[in-house]
């Protein structure tokens, strides 16, 4: 009987302890095809932009480095339950985000996710920043440029502050990859060459690059 017992219990372990199987990146595609996700995102780089017409005619935001800056967990629950990220409608100034983004069911959801991972740049080196709150980076991000002009991120007393016209930041800790921040802030032109965010370039050195990347890799919520 504990022979019995014990064997079935290493079994249920072994179960436990296997891998969770994950849907081939195709069968994401076929699903984020079929849902029409093309007719607002592209998901074949390079960039296309060539012009302001080029980037003002585009109804969201390409991805076709999704895996290099997103965190999948994340992703995974954006697509199932999609909050605003951008105060403002994509492309626009003056009008509010109407957050109606489709949802995805959970399992379409984690298969896309799977598909969207898969795409990646080649251009970004993991491991190369450290997540931390990070004096230099908040003096650059809040002062010296200041980043906080356009994007919102959590103040210090909880509430949130900043500007309006960019993505929001607040608790980009958990949706953006930290070493992604680096290499876009590095390589403006490779991942989107017509945008209305200021070219660091020549004005951050890399190090003042990746203390900002630190620093926001850091927004994320209090326990």
């Amino acid at each position: 009987m504990r022979l019995k017992l014990a064997t079935a219990m290493g079994v249920a372990c072994l179960a436990l302890s296997a891998p969770v199987s994950h849907a081939a990146p195709a069968d994401g595609q076929a699903i984020f095809e079929g849902k029409d996700c093309v007719s607002c995102h592209y998901t074949d780089g390079p960039a296309r932009e060539k012009t302001i017409e080029d980037q003002l005619a585009k109804t969201g935001p390409e991805l076709w480095y999704a895996g290099d800056k997103f965190q999948e967990e994340w992703l995974v629950g954006w697509l199932a339950d999609p909050q605003p990220i951008r105060p403002m409608k994509f492309g626009s100034l003056t009008e509010e985000n109407p957050a109606d983004h489709p949802a995805l069911s959970g399992d379409e959801s984690a298969t896309v996710t799977e598909f969207l991972m898969s795409l990646v740049s080649g251009e970004v080196e993991a491991g190369t920043v450290k997540v931390k709150k990070n004096a230099k980076g908040r003096q650059i991000f809040t002062k010296k440029m200041p980043c906080s002009g356009c994007h919102e991120y959590a103040g210090r007393k909880g509430g949130v502050t900043g500007g309006r016209s960019g993505p929001s930041l607040a608790e980009a800790g958990v949706r953006l990859n930290p070493d992604w921040i680096l290499a876009y802030l590095q390589k403006p032109t490779l991942f989107k060459p017509v945008k209305m965010m200021p070219v660091f370039v020549g004005l951050l050195s890399d190090k003042d690059m990746a203390n900002v990347a630190s620093y926001v890799g850091n927004f994320k919520p209090k326990k």
